[in-house]
């Protein structure tokens, strides 16, 4: 996928921006957490490496950093300990369990292990299954009933999760949604120091 389509999955820097302020906020203490982190909270190493190739593969390095750069995966890890519900962690886990299957049923191999041509395939039909899976769900609003649940799909959870990581990682949000950083603070009364050639001359001005 270009960088065009997941700009528009995440409804574009301008929708980035007006995010509701506890969002924001949120993302920014998760942030300041991740760099204090130092080890995986929920994913083991194998399902890391797994969430780290699948999402630099949503958002691979380009002229700019790619999801990998700004530590995606590390990101998902903490959002998936820190904010998910059990149910969806679980939802989570057995997606990566399902990938590793699909990759052994086709390949013979974990995802990990197959060749990049091989994990495009997966992720083809983990997209085509999640297209399928909205396109019910958008028939299911339009009958009269109770309305559809929610997406359970998990490459839409992983697809979303990385786009959140890298467009609220500072790269994302300064290099490519150009997102100007407001100060967390105003310091209205600052000492300005000029130096000394700008001073006025003593003596005298000409008029």
């Amino acid at each position: 996928m270009n960088r065009r389509d997941a700009l528009q999955l995440l409804a574009t820097g301008a929708a980035l921006q007006l995010a509701p302020a506890k969002m924001m906020a949120a993302f920014r203490e998760a942030r300041a957490v991740l760099a204090a982190q130092s080890t995986l909270k929920t994913l083991d190493l194998h399902q890391d490496a797994t969430v780290k190739a699948m999402a630099e593969m949503i958002l691979p390095r380009t002229e700019t950093p790619g999801a990998a750069d700004v530590g995606a995966a590390d990101f998902i890890d903490l959002m998936l300990t820190e904010w998910y519900q059990d149910s969806e962690r679980s939802r989570f886990l057995a997606g990566l369990t399902d990938v590793d299957a699909r990759s052994q049923d086709l390949f013979h191999n974990d995802f990990v292990e197959c060749t990049a041509n091989q994990q495009a395939v997966i992720l083809n039909q983990l997209g085509e299954q999640m297209i399928e899976d909205e396109l019910t769900r958008a028939e299911a609003a339009k009958s009269v009933g109770p309305p559809p649940e929610a997406s359970s799909s998990f490459y839409s959870m992983l697809r979303w999760l990385t786009l959140t990581a890298y467009y609220t990682s500072e790269d994302g949000a300064t290099l490519e949604l150009h997102y100007q950083i407001i100060p967390d603070r105003h310091a209205g009364c600052v000492e300005i120091t000029l130096p000394k050639e700008a001073l006025p001359k003593e003596g005298p001005q000409p008029q």
